[in-house]
């Protein structure tokens, strides 16, 4: 038997949210039901779930790219409306890079595709190479500019779709599992990449299975379980074992590990690494604890 989760009213001044938001498919009408989530400037969001609980449903729903059956998604505070052009304005502003490159990748070069999206804003052709160059930059992928897409590998394809999503500059970048296939070389060079965005004034939201990846990644987590979604900051949701268990979530390790030596985690400062975590047995077995 399933149990809602308390509603949550959107934060105030979120750039972008989702209020009392419902949204399915033809046959599975309730994916998601009376959703509440918020999203703050700068702010690091991991949506959590295993696989099949809606995440890319939501995101498909703050992109605009699905319409929800209920409820309002909110930019700026002004609800979206799926005219045309109100689509058209909230895409350069709310850009999603879907989970497989080859669904987004279509040009022949790296260049080109990059610079399809500010093309089609009929900007000029300086502003359009200086757009492309600043993202190739910012994804770290300058040198593969002129490189066939069909020669790159799945994490530089990966990476030249999310360059084609920043160089429309939007506020928001929504992520769908972007670390999904990577091995963890390809993994490190993707996480840079995203510090590098945010640098650079992007707020970027993923979603993904890995929940070590989002304790050491994210400032909040929305778990999605049960056509519901839960926002809290990271290390509160993280740290419910009940809850994680109940959405068929492990544990992350350093929660685990932290609960098997008898710590507790300092919601405020959580141990994002081996390191903090080590550092948090030394200064206890100083102490004689």
């Amino acid at each position: 038997m399933s149990h809602r989760l308390e509603r949550q009213e959107p934060a105030a001044g979120a750039v972008l949210a989702a209020h009392g938001m419902h949204a399915g498919y033809p046959g599975q009408p309730n994916v998601l039901d009376c959703v509440q989530v918020a999203i703050t400037a700068g702010q690091r969001l991991a949506v959590l779930g295993p696989n099949g609980t809606g995440k890319t449903t939501l995101l498909r729903c703050l992109s605009g790219a699905h319409k929800p059956s209920a409820g309002q998604v909110l930019f700026d505070d002004a609800a979206l409306r799926h005219s045309r052009a109100r689509l058209n304005a909230h895409r350069q502003q709310v850009q999603l890079v879907l989970q497989d490159p080859d669904d987004q990748l279509f040009s022949a070069d790296v260049r080109r595709d990059v610079s399809f999206g500010p093309m089609n804003l009929g900007l000029s052709e300086s502003e359009v190479r200086a757009r492309v160059d600043e993202s190739l930059d910012l994804l770290g992928i300058a040198a593969l500019a002129d490189r066939p897409v069909h020669h790159l590998s799945y994490g530089q394809r990966k990476r030249v779709a999310i360059a084609g999503a920043t160089a429309m500059r939007p506020r928001v970048l929504l992520l769908d599992e972007p670390t999904a296939g990577l091995d963890a070389h390809g993994h490190a060079l993707l996480l840079a990449a995203l510090d590098r965005l945010e640098a650079a004034g992007t707020t970027v939201v993923l979603s993904t299975h890995d929940v070590d990846l989002a304790w050491r990644w994210a400032d909040e987590v929305a778990l999605v379980t049960n056509g519901q979604v839960r926002q809290e900051p990271m290390a509160k949701v993280l740290s419910d074992t009940a809850a994680l268990s109940g959405a068929s979530m492990a544990t992350p390790w350093p929660v685990a590990l932290m609960h098997q030596m008898g710590c507790s985690i300092d919601p405020a400062a959580p141990p994002r690494t081996a390191a903090d975590v080590a550092a948090v047995l030394n200064s206890r077995r100083s102490r004689g604890l």
